[in-house]
């Protein structure tokens, strides 16, 4: 059968990672993308998405095991790969894309390791194929106005930026529940959750990070949770009588997506996506503070808390000319009624947020009143409206003038932060980021 004009797509990491762009390939931009493959290590968990796409009246694609990958990119003339599995699989996945002579685009972070990176670079130079990383928060109209306002010289140079990140008990807890967990796994929050931050920053200031210092602990979940009083006896949620109430539970049977994908689907590999928050055996951190030097000779202090109480985040950048600020309010408190769905679900535009939130962005000039920067109205949906904006431009074809499109390079830098934070926690003391992975072109 001969092929239409439709770019080509495969995924492999059929979870909830998977969904966004199964959705935008399928359906937002099934003029110019087809999926014709899904790829995992689990097969119930690509059924569930076969079954998903039946009903919204799209013809189910060939399953593969993840280990077949090479073979179904060149079974299925695929063009271009999705990443969207567990990150420490990420470099193989896309080595073993770019090889196979595909283009690739890839959930951040991009892998977990300098190793994993150092692979990426060299077999895309090698190739010369393309590789995009899904920094979606690039894609946020907020954030590409603060980009202009920098870019524009509005604040001057700068000198100095202040980042304060706060997940929610909600948001945060999801992280501690599963694979994430395990620093091995994820590379912890500094490389999984606050990559996106670090990119961001990399972004706004045309910079690259030079030096890492950076301390932390697991403060809140783990076994610190019998200390503050949150603690109940129990190794997973479902099936458990300690867990009826706990707001730190997932209810996996209570939400039909998630019971398919991973309720139904454990039989085959045994994974408990509703694990204690509280339960030994973590490896990550949940507060964290980071100091960055740049090449450009500005500093940035960011902080890191995965409890807090609301979810947003707080900017402040200090300038020759002046100073800018931003705050965000995604939830400003959390529901006790939906403390235990889905992850940040209405953050990620899965369902309408029961809590109140908003964006405020203003500018300090030298010897003049501050100002407030006019913005467009703040959506709740798929972090501010960035998720459909970002698969417009990288699934649709649609321009980006702003360049917001990141690279395998914008992913190593934004990367190696956190991995120079990871190896500064070990060492107590600052760390080069050449000396881990050397950017230098």
């Amino acid at each position: 059968m001969p092929r239409d004009n439709r770019r080509r797509y495969a995924l492999v990491g059929a979870g909830a990672r998977a969904e966004m762009f199964v959705r935008a390939v399928t359906a937002d931009h099934a003029d110019t993308a087809e999926l014709v493959a899904l790829a995992d290590v689990n097969q119930s968990r690509m059924e569930a998405h076969n079954r998903w796409l039946k009903a919204a009246g799209h013809q189910p694609v060939p399953t593969y095991p993840a280990d077949e990958l090479a073979a179904m990119l060149e079974r299925e003339e695929v063009d271009e790969l999705i990443v969207t599995s567990v990150d420490r699989t990420h470099a193989g996945h896309i080595v073993t894309a770019l090889e196979a002579n595909c283009d690739v685009l890839t959930e951040k972070p991009m892998t977990v390791d300098a190793e994993g990176a150092r692979r990426v670079l060299e077999a895309q130079r090698r190739t010369g194929r393309r590789v995009s990383v899904a920094f979606n928060y690039r894609f946020n109209p907020v954030h590409e106005v603060v980009r202009t306002l920098l870019a524009g010289g509005e604040i001057g140079e700068i000198g100095s930026v202040h980042f304060e990140w706060l997940l929610d008990v909600r948001h945060g807890a999801d992280y501690f529940r599963r694979w994430h967990r395990e620093k091995a796994n994820s590379g912890g929050l500094l490389v999984h959750k606050s990559g996106h931050h670090f990119d961001l920053v990399n972004w706004w200031l045309g910079a690259a990070p030079a030096e890492v210092y950076a301390s932390g602990r697991l403060f809140f979940y783990g076994e610190a949770g019998r200390r503050h009083g949150y603690a109940r006896d129990y190794d997973r949620a479902h099936g458990s009588p300690a867990a009826k109430d706990d707001p730190f539970a997932l209810d996996l049977a209570g939400n039909p997506r998630l019971r398919e994908l991973y309720l139904d689907a454990e039989a085959e590999d045994g994974y408990h996506r509703d694990q204690n928050v509280f339960a030994p055996g973590i490896t990550i951190e949940d507060d964290l503070s980071v100091l960055v030097r740049y090449d450009t000779g500005a500093t940035m202090t960011y902080h890191l808390t995965a409890y807090a109480p609301w979810e947003g985040y707080r900017l402040m950048v200090n300038g020759s000319k002046g100073r800018l600020e931003l705050e965000v309010v995604e939830s400003d408190h959390v529901s006790p009624a939906a403390a235990g769905e889905l992850k940040g679900a209405a953050v990620h535009g899965i369902e309408a947020a029961p809590e109140q939130g908003g964006v405020t962005l203003t500018i300090r000039p030298y010897w003049a009143p501050p100002y407030a920067v006019e913005l467009q109205p703040h959506s709740r949906a798929g972090h501010g409206g960035a998720d459909h904006r970002m698969t417009a431009v990288l699934l649709g074809g649609q321009t980006d003038p702003m360049r917001r499109s990141a690279t395998a390079r914008d992913g190593a830098l934004a990367l190696l932060t956190g991995l120079a934070a990871n190896r500064s926690l070990e060492t107590a003391g600052p760390v080069r980021v050449a000396d881990l992975l050397d950017l230098t072109p």
